[in-house]
C-alpha cells in the first residue's frame, strides 16, 4: 500500500513538473539563511508594521545589536531560552533573529495567554529573558515573579520608528488611548536601550548546525498541558526550502513582492512563511491585530500585496466587509490558506471578491508546519494538496495498520520538517513519533489515487451517531453554503438515544434565517444521521488568537444544555 501511495505522489510530481529532490539542507542554520538574504538584498524593504519599514540592512544591524547584547550583557549562554511575547511588530523579527544569531533558543509566546498558560510556558521552557510588548504586559507582571525569568525587555509599539514620530505614536497609545497598563518588574530594560548597548560591542558569530534546537513552539494545549515542540534549525530550513519547491509553480517573482501577514508571527504558520519571505527578498507587512478589519483594509490599500496568508474565518470576515469589497486587487497573485479547514463557500466568496483563488495547505506545529499544499498548476479545491518535497504520508487504522487509497484513517507524516520531539516529555513524544520517524497527526484523512489528500477531521472532534462516524468539517462545509449562514460549527451533544446528537452553532448572515430552514437545507445535502438535531444561533463563535473556531468550548456548552 505504501509503495502504491509513493508511486501515485511521484507520478503527480512528474505530471506537474515539480522537483522532489530539493536541497533541504541548503543552509546550515536559519541564521545562515537570514544572513545570505541580508547580503543579497540590503536596500530592499524587509518588513513593516504600524507604518514603518525596515530594510534588510537595517534588520541585519538591529538584530546583530540584539544578539550582541544577549552575548555580552544578558548573562545568558548558548542554548538558553528567550521568550518573546508580542503581536505582529517589526520588533519581533529583530528579537527573534537576534536570539538565533546569539546561539540561543526562541520561545514563541502568545500575548493573549492567561496567567496559568503563561506561567506554565515560562517555567516549562526555562526561559530566562522575556521580551515583552508593553500593551500586553499586565499578565506577565503578575506571573514573572513566579518563574525563572531574570530580565524583562520591554518594547512599546513604535520603538523602531524614527523620532519624533516614535514619541508621538507611543504617547498617543499610552496616554490618550490608554492601551498600556501600568506595571512594574524587578528587572526591566527598554528595548531601545538593549539595541544601543548591543551596538557598543561586536556580535560574535556562532557556529550552528541543522540539528541544533532553534525554537520551542508550544502546542495549543487543547487537552492537558501545552507541550513545547522542539523545532531545530534543520526543521525550519527544510520547510522553507520545501515551500520554495512549490512556490515556483505560481510563477511569481518573490523578490520585491509584498507578503501580507495578518496571522500572528509567533504562530508557526506565519513564522515559516515570514522566513521564506525573507529568504526570497520579499517585503513582509505585519498586521498587529487582524480582528481590527479596518487595519487590514487600510494595509491592503497602502501596500497592494502580492501574497496574502489567511484562514477561513478571516476570509469570511473580510469578504463581508463593505470597505474591503471596494478595494482593487490587481496585484494579488496568491492567497494561501492554512490553520483550519477551508470551506468551499469561503473559497468561492474570496475568489468572487478579489479575483484571486485560495490555495489550501496543511501542517501542524510539529511539522514546522507545512506538510502538504496545492500547487499553482494543479489546484484541487476541497483537498489539502500533495505532500511537499521529501515528505512521505500514510493513513493508518486504529490498530496501526496502513490503509489504501480513499480509506479514512489517522494521517501520519515523515520528513525533514518533523520536530525532534516534545521538550522534556519523552513519553508524550513516543506517543506521536515512532522509531522510524513517522509522526501521528491526530487528523483523519484520505489519500486519493491521484496523490492528493483530504482532511476529514480531527479524531477528537469526530461525532459518533448511532455507531456512525460523523465529521464536523463535512457538515460545516455544507452548512456554510447556505446564503443565510456567516459562520458555523458542528459539535456532538450527549444523547441517550443515539450516543451523540449533532448540534450546529451558527452566526447569521441573514437575520431572517430560522432553525427549520437550516435543518431543511441540511436534509437536502446529507444523509439523515448527519442532519443536526438542534440549531443554536449565536452572535459570534469562540476562537483562538489565530482564528480557529474552538469546538471544545462549544462541546462544553452543548453538554451543559
Amino acid at each position: 500500500m505504501q509503495a502504491d501511495i509513493a508511486a501515485a505522489i511521484a507520478a503527480r510530481y512528474q505530471d506537474l513538473n515539480i522537483e522532489w529532490d530539493v536541497n533541504v539542507t541548503a543552509y546550515p542554520s536559519i541564521v545562515a539563511l537570514f544572513e545570505d538574504a541580508m547580503q543579497s538584498f540590503p536596500d530592499l524593504p524587509a518588513c513593516s508594521s504600524v507604518g514603518h519599514t525596515l530594510s534588510y540592512s537595517e534588520l541585519d544591524r538591529l538584530s546583530a545589536n540584539f544578539a550582541s547584547w544577549l552575548q555580552h550583557d544578558s548573562g545568558l549562554g548558548l542554548g538558553d531560552r528567550v521568550a518573546i511575547q508580542m503581536p505582529n511588530l517589526i520588533q519581533y523579527l529583530v528579537a527573534c533573529l537576534g536570539t538565533l544569531r546569539a546561539g540561543m533558543v526562541v520561545v514563541n509566546t502568545n500575548p493573549l495567554y492567561t496567567e496559568r498558560e503563561l506561567e506554565h510556558q515560562l517555567n516549562d521552557s526555562g526561559a530566562r529573558i522575556l521580551v515583552l510588548q508593553a500593551n500586553v504586559a499586565e499578565t506577565a507582571a503578575v506571573v514573572v515573579p513566579r518563574t525563572g525569568v531574570e530580565k524583562v525587555v520591554l518594547t512599546e509599539i513604535a520603538d523602531l520608528h524614527p523620532a519624533p514620530k516614535r514619541w508621538l505614536i507611543n504617547a498617543v497609545v499610552k496616554h490618550i488611548k490608554k492601551m498600556v497598563p501600568k506595571v512594574t518588574f524587578a528587572s526591566v530594560i527598554k528595548f531601545n536601550d538593549v539595541l544601543k548597548r548591543g551596538g557598543v560591542k561586536a556580535l560574535m558569530p556562532v557556529e550552528l548546525s541543522l540539528d541544533q534546537l532553534a525554537m520551542l513552539q508550544y502546542t495549543g494545549g487543547t487537552t492537558g498541558v501545552a507541550k513545547g515542540a522542539m523545532l531545530s534549525h534543520g526543521n525550519i530550513v527544510a520547510n522553507v526550502m520545501q515551500i520554495d519547491g512549490f512556490f515556483e509553480t505560481f510563477d511569481i517573482d518573490a523578490q520585491g513582492s509584498v507578503f501580507m501577514q495578518p496571522l500572528p508571527v509567533y504562530h508557526i504558520y506565519a513564522f515559516t512563511v515570514s522566513m521564506y519571505s525573507l529568504r526570497k527578498g520579499a517585503h513582509t507587512v505585519f498586521i498587529p491585530n487582524p480582528r481590527d478589519l479596518q487595519s487590514v483594509v487600510d494595509a491592503f490599500e497602502q501596500y497592494n500585496p502580492t501574497v496574502f496568508a489567511g484562514l477561513n474565518t478571516l476570509f469570511v470576515a473580510l469578504c463581508n466587509d463593505p470597505a474591503f469589497q471596494k478595494l482593487g486587487f490587481e496585484n494579488l497573485e496568491l492567497t494561501m490558506s492554512g490553520g483550519m479547514a477551508l470551506t468551499q463557500a469561503a473559497a468561492q466568496r474570496w475568489a468572487d471578491v478579489t479575483g484571486c483563488e485560495v490555495y489550501e495547505g496543511y501542517g501542524l506545529t510539529e511539522t514546522s508546519p507545512t506538510a502538504t499544499t496545492n500547487p499553482g498548476n494543479g489546484r484541487q479545491l476541497g483537498t489539502i494538496g500533495i505532500p511537499v518535497p521529501q515528505t512521505h504520508v500514510k493513513t493508518v487504522s486504529e490498530s496501526g495498520e496502513s490503509l489504501g487509497f480513499d480509506e479514512a484513517g489517522e494521517l501520519c507524516i515523515k520528513g525533514p520538517q518533523v520536530m525532534q520531539g516534545y521538550w522534556q516529555r519523552p513519553e508524550a513524544t513516543a506517543e506521536v513519533l515512532d522509531s522510524e520517524g513517522w509522526f501521528a497527526t491526530g487528523d483523519v484523512a484520505v489519500i486519493q489515487p491521484d496523490g492528493y489528500l483530504k482532511i476529514v477531521d480531527r479524531i477528537k472532534d469526530m461525532i459518533i451517531v448511532s455507531g456512525f462516524n460523523v465529521y464536523p468539517n463535512e457538515l460545516e462545509d455544507v452548512c456554510a453554503k447556505h446564503p443565510g449562514v456567516l459562520e458555523c460549527a458542528a459539535v456532538g451533544q450527549p444523547s441517550a438515544a443515539t450516543g451523540e446528537a449533532i448540534r450546529m452553532y451558527i452566526v447569521k448572515a441573514d437575520d431572517a434565517l430560522t432553525e427549520e430552514e437550516v435543518i431543511t437545507f441540511m436534509r437536502e445535502q446529507v444523509t439523515a444521521y448527519k442532519v443536526p438535531k438542534s440549531i443554536v444561533f449565536a452572535d459570534d463563535l469562540p476562537k483562538t488568537n489565530v482564528g480557529k473556531i474552538l469546538r471544545r468550548e462549544l462541546r462544553d456548552l452543548a453538554a451543559q444544555s
